[in-house]
């Protein structure tokens, strides 16, 4: 069983490497279209949907008509309800970061020089290359941007990485082989029962947090918890405003959530005159 993170800037021909490498390993690639599909099939909706992609916290706004917060939660949840199966090849997304801590993923980056993503830009897609080298550029920056702004993170960082390939000098081909042998290694172990679990309490606690933020329910302080796999704590403070059982309707109805404990206070509002 492999589980991959591929990070990589457009015109590596990362996609095809990544077909490549799906295909010899005999395990599924989420590329955005299959996380959509298994996005909706965690119950999330079109609206909710609606850019999931990597862009910069400005773009957040027009694309999903709410909160950057919310837009993140779900996307985490998404990316570790994907992890959690332990195999397949997880495209973008700053996967290779919330997968970090799981020893189970391989992280592969993949590099190629400017002028070889440009030409590759022309050759496949009938570019100029003014206009290739700027869709390059603006990508670069827009994707820095998400994953500097969502996890103060620079995916220039070789540490993300446990496997960083030139194209340019391998090709398509030996790439793609080479990280299907390292996957294959000794080395890379498959994901424990204790790691899917984790994934899994993890992709739990961001669909919660997002519907709370889809919902606008707002906090003095509180936290969440998964203590077991579908069931939800809840403790801490609520705003006097909100109604501490609209919370626990809300937080029941996100799929997955079988039990939810709550020991919420909700303070008073004091008398005025």
């Amino acid at each position: 069983m492999s589980l991959i993170t591929i990070t990589s800037g457009i015109g590596c021909e990362e996609m095809t490497i990544a077909q490549e490498v799906a295909h010899g390993l005999g395990v599924r690639l989420y590329d955005d279209q299959r996380l959509q599909k298994k996005a909706i099939e965690m119950g999330l909706s079109a609206e909710d949907l609606r850019g999931l992609n990597e862009k910069a916290p400005g773009l957040f706004n027009r694309l999903l008509r709410r909160k950057p917060e919310a837009y993140l939660n779900l996307l985490e949840a998404v990316v570790y309800e994907v992890a959690r199966q332990g195999e397949g090849i997880v495209f973008g997304h700053g996967a290779q970061l919330l997968l970090q801590d799981f020893g189970c993923a391989l992280h592969v980056r993949i590099y190629a020089s400017e002028p070889s993503r440009i030409k590759n830009l022309i050759d496949r897609q009938g570019m100029s290359q003014e206009g290739a080298k700027k869709i390059i550029q603006k990508s670069d920056n827009e994707r820095k941007g998400f994953l500097q702004f969502a996890f103060q993170m620079d995916w220039d960082d070789p540490s993300l990485y446990d496997l960083i390939i030139n194209r340019d000098k391998l090709g398509v081909n030996s790439a793609a082989t080479l990280i299907i042998d390292v996957a294959k290694s000794e080395a890379i172990k498959a994901c424990s029962i204790a790691a899917l679990e984790s994934m899994e309490r993890m992709s739990l606690l961001k669909k919660v947090h997002a519907a709370i933020l889809k919902n606008s329910i707002s906090s003095l302080e509180f936290q969440i918890e998964i203590p077991e796999n579908g069931v939800v704590q809840i403790t801490g403070s609520l705003n006097p405003l909100e109604s501490e059982s609209n919370l626990v309707e809300v937080v029941k109805g996100v799929q997955g959530v079988k039990e939810v404990r709550s020991e919420i206070v909700v303070p008073r509002i004091p008398d005025i005159g």
